[in-house]
Protein backbone atom coordinates (compact mmCIF):
# COMPACT_ATOMS: atom_id res chain seq x y z
CA UNK A 1 0.00 0.00 0.00
CA UNK A 2 1.37 3.14 -0.99
CA UNK A 3 1.90 5.65 1.73
CA UNK A 4 0.63 9.21 2.02
CA UNK A 5 2.93 12.11 1.05
CA UNK A 6 3.61 14.47 4.67
CA UNK A 7 5.57 17.58 4.12
CA UNK A 8 5.67 19.23 7.47
CA UNK A 9 6.43 23.10 8.11
CA UNK A 10 7.67 24.01 11.18
CA UNK A 11 9.88 27.03 13.20
CA UNK A 12 11.10 25.53 16.45
CA UNK A 13 11.33 22.61 18.25
CA UNK A 14 9.24 20.37 16.48
CA UNK A 15 7.96 17.68 18.86
CA UNK A 16 4.77 17.55 16.74
CA UNK A 17 6.89 16.70 13.82
CA UNK A 18 8.28 14.05 16.07
CA UNK A 19 5.10 12.33 17.54
CA UNK A 20 3.89 12.23 13.52
CA UNK A 21 6.91 10.76 12.48
CA UNK A 22 6.54 8.24 15.47
CA UNK A 23 2.82 7.49 15.08
CA UNK A 24 1.74 7.79 11.77
CA UNK A 25 2.04 4.39 10.08
CA UNK A 26 0.06 4.93 6.91
CA UNK A 27 1.99 7.85 5.66
CA UNK A 28 5.65 9.15 5.68
CA UNK A 29 6.79 12.44 6.41
CA UNK A 30 8.85 13.22 3.35
CA UNK A 31 10.29 16.62 3.58
CA UNK A 32 10.61 18.70 6.86
CA UNK A 33 11.01 22.59 5.87
CA UNK A 34 11.48 24.87 8.33
CA UNK A 35 12.07 28.65 8.16
CA UNK A 36 14.35 29.39 10.98
CA UNK A 37 18.02 27.57 10.78
CA UNK A 38 18.40 27.50 14.50
CA UNK A 39 15.00 25.39 14.81
CA UNK A 40 15.62 22.33 17.03
CA UNK A 41 13.26 20.76 14.34
CA UNK A 42 16.22 20.29 12.30
CA UNK A 43 17.99 17.99 14.46
CA UNK A 44 14.83 15.55 14.18
CA UNK A 45 14.57 15.27 10.86
CA UNK A 46 18.75 14.50 10.71
CA UNK A 47 17.29 11.50 13.71
CA UNK A 48 14.88 10.21 11.34
CA UNK A 49 17.12 10.25 8.00
CA UNK A 50 13.83 12.97 6.75
CA UNK A 51 15.54 15.47 3.83
CA UNK A 52 15.36 19.16 5.33
CA UNK A 53 15.03 22.29 3.82
CA UNK A 54 15.54 25.66 5.46
CA UNK A 55 13.96 28.57 3.68
CA UNK A 56 14.79 31.50 5.96
CA UNK A 57 12.15 34.28 5.13
CA UNK A 58 15.10 37.29 5.80
CA UNK A 59 16.70 35.89 2.43
CA UNK A 60 13.51 36.81 -0.04
CA UNK A 61 12.68 39.72 -1.00
CA UNK A 62 8.86 39.18 0.04
CA UNK A 63 6.21 36.93 0.86
CA UNK A 64 5.44 35.66 -2.60
CA UNK A 65 9.08 34.44 -3.60
CA UNK A 66 9.26 32.86 -0.49
CA UNK A 67 6.35 30.84 -0.34
CA UNK A 68 6.65 29.94 -3.89
CA UNK A 69 9.92 28.37 -2.62
CA UNK A 70 8.33 26.11 -0.14
CA UNK A 71 5.88 25.17 -3.01
CA UNK A 72 8.83 24.27 -5.31
CA UNK A 73 9.91 22.03 -2.49
CA UNK A 74 6.58 20.38 -1.51
CA UNK A 75 5.93 19.86 -5.48
CA UNK A 76 9.65 18.38 -5.70
CA UNK A 77 8.60 15.63 -3.13
CA UNK A 78 4.91 15.40 -4.11
CA UNK A 79 4.05 16.31 -0.93
CA UNK A 80 0.07 15.36 -0.54
CA UNK A 81 -0.70 17.08 2.88
CA UNK A 82 1.07 19.38 4.43
CA UNK A 83 1.02 19.32 8.32
CA UNK A 84 2.25 22.61 10.03
CA UNK A 85 4.03 21.62 13.42
CA UNK A 86 4.56 25.32 15.12
CA UNK A 87 4.84 27.02 11.87
CA UNK A 88 5.23 30.82 12.72
CA UNK A 89 4.23 32.16 9.67
CA UNK A 90 0.40 32.84 8.62
CA UNK A 91 0.26 31.86 4.93
CA UNK A 92 -1.42 33.62 2.07
CA UNK A 93 -4.41 32.78 0.82
CA UNK A 94 -2.78 32.16 -2.61
CA UNK A 95 -0.80 29.60 -0.59
CA UNK A 96 -3.80 28.06 1.48
CA UNK A 97 -5.94 27.94 -2.13
CA UNK A 98 -3.07 26.32 -4.19
CA UNK A 99 -3.32 23.13 -1.58
CA UNK A 100 -6.86 23.69 -0.63
CA UNK A 101 -8.04 20.82 2.32
CA UNK A 102 -4.68 19.64 2.32
CA UNK A 103 -3.34 21.75 5.15
CA UNK A 104 -3.59 21.29 8.15
CA UNK A 105 -2.82 23.09 11.81
CA UNK A 106 -2.62 22.19 15.40
CA UNK A 107 -3.43 25.10 17.85
CA UNK A 108 -3.09 24.72 21.66
CA UNK A 109 -6.74 25.42 22.72
CA UNK A 110 -10.29 24.69 21.82
CA UNK A 111 -11.31 26.35 18.60
CA UNK A 112 -12.59 29.19 18.19
CA UNK A 113 -11.72 30.14 21.43
CA UNK A 114 -8.23 31.51 21.99
CA UNK A 115 -7.03 31.76 18.39
CA UNK A 116 -3.46 33.48 17.63
CA UNK A 117 -0.34 33.42 19.92
CA UNK A 118 -0.31 32.38 23.34
CA UNK A 119 -3.33 30.69 23.66
CA UNK A 120 -2.90 28.89 27.04
CA UNK A 121 -2.21 32.53 29.15
CA UNK A 122 -5.49 33.79 27.00
CA UNK A 123 -7.12 30.37 28.70
CA UNK A 124 -5.72 31.07 31.94
CA UNK A 125 -6.44 34.78 31.99
CA UNK A 126 -10.20 34.23 31.01
CA UNK A 127 -10.66 31.68 33.76
CA UNK A 128 -11.48 28.99 31.84
CA UNK A 129 -12.06 25.73 33.78
CA UNK A 130 -10.80 23.53 30.49
CA UNK A 131 -8.90 23.87 27.84
CA UNK A 132 -7.38 21.87 25.02
CA UNK A 133 -6.12 21.27 21.99
CA UNK A 134 -8.08 21.45 18.08
CA UNK A 135 -6.50 20.19 14.75
CA UNK A 136 -8.14 22.03 11.66
CA UNK A 137 -7.81 22.50 8.17
CA UNK A 138 -6.03 25.49 7.04
CA UNK A 139 -8.06 28.44 5.42
CA UNK A 140 -7.54 31.81 4.62
CA UNK A 141 -8.20 32.84 8.73
CA UNK A 142 -6.02 32.68 11.23
CA UNK A 143 -7.29 29.34 13.29
CA UNK A 144 -10.40 29.32 11.56
CA UNK A 145 -10.52 26.56 9.33
CA UNK A 146 -13.45 23.68 9.70
CA UNK A 147 -12.28 21.31 12.99
CA UNK A 148 -11.02 18.00 12.56
CA UNK A 149 -10.41 16.65 16.27
CA UNK A 150 -10.26 17.96 19.51
CA UNK A 151 -9.01 16.86 22.80
CA UNK A 152 -9.91 18.45 26.59
CA UNK A 153 -7.39 18.42 29.27
CA UNK A 154 -8.80 20.18 32.60
CA UNK A 155 -7.14 23.95 33.76
CA UNK A 156 -6.01 23.86 37.45
CA UNK A 157 -6.12 26.52 39.96
CA UNK A 158 -2.31 26.44 40.07
CA UNK A 159 -1.52 26.29 36.07
CA UNK A 160 0.60 28.66 34.76
CA UNK A 161 1.43 28.87 30.95
CA UNK A 162 3.97 26.50 31.00
CA UNK A 163 2.31 23.58 33.07
CA UNK A 164 -0.88 23.88 31.13
CA UNK A 165 1.12 23.93 27.78
CA UNK A 166 2.72 20.73 28.92
CA UNK A 167 -0.91 19.04 29.70
CA UNK A 168 -2.41 20.26 26.50
CA UNK A 169 1.22 19.12 24.46
CA UNK A 170 0.51 15.70 25.61
CA UNK A 171 -3.16 15.62 24.01
CA UNK A 172 -1.60 17.25 20.66
CA UNK A 173 0.46 14.08 20.09
CA UNK A 174 -2.21 12.20 20.07
CA UNK A 175 -4.87 13.59 18.44
CA UNK A 176 -2.29 15.11 15.23
CA UNK A 177 -1.12 11.99 14.27
CA UNK A 178 -4.67 10.58 14.40
CA UNK A 179 -5.58 13.10 12.38
CA UNK A 180 -3.51 12.44 9.52
CA UNK A 181 -4.22 8.70 9.86
CA UNK A 182 -7.50 10.18 8.87
CA UNK A 183 -6.79 11.69 6.12
CA UNK A 184 -4.64 8.63 4.84
CA UNK A 185 -7.78 6.85 5.19
CA UNK A 186 -9.77 8.87 3.09
CA UNK A 187 -11.90 9.27 5.93
CA UNK A 188 -12.57 13.26 6.16
CA UNK A 189 -15.30 14.82 4.46
CA UNK A 190 -15.08 18.59 4.47
CA UNK A 191 -18.56 19.80 4.42
CA UNK A 192 -19.24 23.34 4.48
CA UNK A 193 -17.55 24.49 8.22
CA UNK A 194 -17.66 21.07 9.62
CA UNK A 195 -15.41 17.73 9.00
CA UNK A 196 -17.15 14.50 8.91
CA UNK A 197 -15.19 11.39 9.60
CA UNK A 198 -16.60 8.31 7.93
CA UNK A 199 -16.88 5.53 9.69
CA UNK A 200 -16.26 7.60 12.79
Amino acid sequence: MNKLKVGVLASGRGSNFKAIVQKVDNARVEVLIVDNPDARAIAIAKEFDIPCKVVDRKKFDDKFSFEREIINILELYKVELIALAGFMRILSSNFVEHFKWKIMNIHPSLLPSFPGLNAQKQALDYGVKVSGCTVHFVDAGTDTGPIILQSVVPVLDDDDPETLSARILEEEHKIYPFAITLFAQNRLIVDGRKVRIKDA
